[in-house]
């Protein structure tokens, strides 16, 4: 199953001056903090050290490896059993509530969401309110 795709989000109304790149930062900020945590699938822990390395490390940007590793792409299988039962429930983009999160943390200052700037700094916003939420959902299901 396709969550989300950066190619999505950069037709329409999206922002002349910006970069196609940009409608993948508000999916690979989610990306990232899912596989940081370890919630990725098994054939992905294996297959791609290199690439979670580099994300691990911070020497890529999450946008930049949604891109780079998946074509922008975020689909069920990179990631885990527990990961797509909780991208179900908080990630669905027709009543998303990561999106508000998002935009309530990191869209007060930009035009709109897609110039929110793929940085560290920005996922550090953010990473914290996702952790909060990833909780609170575990805590509903047992």
């Amino acid at each position: 199953m396709k969550y989300d795709d950066a190619s999505w989000h950069s037709g329409g109304d999206f922002p002349a001056d910006l970069p196609a790149e940009a409608g993948a930062t508000h999916i690979g900020m989610y990306l990232a903090w899912l596989l940081l945590q370890g919630m990725e699938n098994e054939e992905l822990a294996e297959d791609s050290e290199e690439d979670l390395q580099a994300l691990r490390e911070r020497r890529t940007t999450p946008g930049r490896f949604l891109l780079e590793y998946s074509d922008g792409k975020f689909v069920d299988d990179l990631i885990s059993d527990e990961a797509n039962t909780f991208t179900a429930a908080y990630y669905d983009l027709e009543d998303s509530q990561y999106l508000e999160d998002y935009e309530e943390h990191l869209g007060a200052d930009v035009p709109d969401l897609y110039h929110v700037a793929d940085t560290w700094e920005n996922f550090d916003r953010l990473a914290p309110v996702i952790a909060r939420r990833f909780a609170a959902w575990q805590a509903r299901r047992t």
